[in-house]
């Protein structure tokens, strides 16, 4: 029986494990079906191998799975596995066929619900729920085969006792494993993108630097040359131009500067909400121009200290986005700041086109932007802010039905 049992942790583990050493970095797409297929494959193998126990009765370890992928990936990810699972069972034939059906179509119909939620919860939590899950399941498991019992002899309540057990201490196992790889992706790819936002800022300051010298030059030169009275008038207007021209350059390197340290004159210490009525008010005559509706609401009395132009900055790109990514059919776009245990949360919201997983993977690097005539630059500038002042941003987003921003900056 142990070594049984051993085998059956090794079969759940081990798509883990190869996750970790050969998909790890892939896209989420290839990630997914990897993770569908080898826990389909974990399932097969624990309905191959079950776990006889001295008393006669078997068990396996079949729901695990079952139940991980249900909980991250909700219906449409754990379908194939509930599928192979019955056509599985089918082929095993034999008494009780008819009872795996019904019971797997109530797990496959209750656990995924709490999905969307499950994956909103916090490390602990999602080991908790996931604890939960199985209880549920050997609960629901052991209700139904005491049915075949006339009365429930020592045999079943030890039944119940290894299975309950097994399924408990094997999917916090699981649970543990998955939360501490996607805690190190989280760790690593905070550490890249903080690595990539150190380099932008120092190639920004010097470049920007560099090119404001000769600017200043020219634009003082074209300054004396537009007061020549033996210049025509054609003259005259394209000096206009260059001068325009020149003004709109040294803009862009002021924003190129603004991926640098922030500057001492600008930083301020706030509770955001003379920043964001701000940039409300600046982007409402854009917004109602896109039939947009901004929603405004603002519960916080903390105060943070940082660069009050950034912060805009940042905040104005975030909700242009937002109102652009509405603006074939209109909308609404929500702004939440809120206050919870020591930390400043603002929330957001709108629901427009949405990303896919890999668009919401690529947001923040250079030069990647959803937008035909994007540069991507700005949202590099928001994760480039947000990370200056100690912050973090979550993206959720679906296809068709928007997106959420929620940045967290600590107090």
């Amino acid at each position: 029986m142990f070594e049984t049992l051993l085998l059956n942790i090794l079969f759940l583990i081990f798509p883990l494990l190869l996750f970790v050493i050969f998909f790890e970095n892939r896209r989420p797409v290839y990630s997914n079906s990897f993770l569908i297929t080898f826990s389909a494959i974990s399932m097969i193998l624990c309905m191959l191998y079950p776990i006889h126990l001295q008393i006669g009765f078997i068990f396996d370890l079949r729901y695990i799975p079952f139940i991980i992928v249900a909980l991250y990936g909700g219906y449409k990810k754990v379908l194939p596995l509930y599928i192979l699972l019955n056509i599985y069972r089918f082929i095993i034939g034999g008494e009780g066929t008819i009872h795996s059906l019904i019971f797997s179509t109530v797990i496959f119909l209750v656990v995924p619900l709490i999905s969307k939620k499950f994956l909103k919860y916090s490390t602990q939590k999602r080991v908790i729920t996931g604890v939960f899950a199985a209880l549920f399941t050997m609960g629901l498991y052991l209700l139904s085969l005491s049915t075949f019992f006339v009365q429930l002899t020592s045999e079943f309540w030890q039944l119940a006792f290894y299975s309950v057990s097994t399924h408990v201490l094997v999917i916090t196992l699981n649970l543990l494993m998955i939360e501490k790889v996607i805690s190190n992706i989280k760790s690593r790819e905070n550490f890249l993108h903080t690595e990539r936002l150190h380099v932008m800022s120092e190639i920004s300051a010097s470049v920007s630097h560099e090119i404001r010298n000769p600017l200043t030059v020219t634009h003082g030169f074209l300054q004396l040359l537009k007061e020549s009275k033996t210049l025509s008038t054609d003259e005259k207007m394209y000096i206009d131009f260059s001068l325009k021209e020149l003004e709109r350059a040294e803009e862009i390197v002021s924003n190129f500067l603004a991926f640098a340290k922030p500057q001492s004159e600008n930083m301020v210490s706030s509770n955001l909400k003379e920043e964001i009525e701000y940039v409300k008010n600046i982007l409402f005559p854009y917004a109602k121009m896109n039939h947009v509706d901004i929603e405004f609401q603002f519960n916080n009395t903390l105060k943070k200290r940082y660069d009050k132009n950034q912060m805009q900055q940042s905040l104005i790109n975030i909700l242009k986005n937002g109102i652009e990514a509405m603006k074939e059919s209109g909308g609404i776009l929500s702004i939440d700041v809120s206050e919870q245990n020591r930390t400043i949360i603002i929330i957001i919201k709108d629901n427009g086109i949405g990303m896919t997983e890999d668009e919401i993977s690529q947001l923040g690097k250079p030069y990647y932007s959803t937008k035909k005539e994007g540069t991507g630059l700005g949202m590099l500038m928001v994760y480039g802010a947000i990370s200056k002042a100690k912050g973090t941003i979550e993206v959720e987003s679906e296809k068709g039905k928007g997106t959420t921003f929620t940045i967290t900056l600590p107090v």
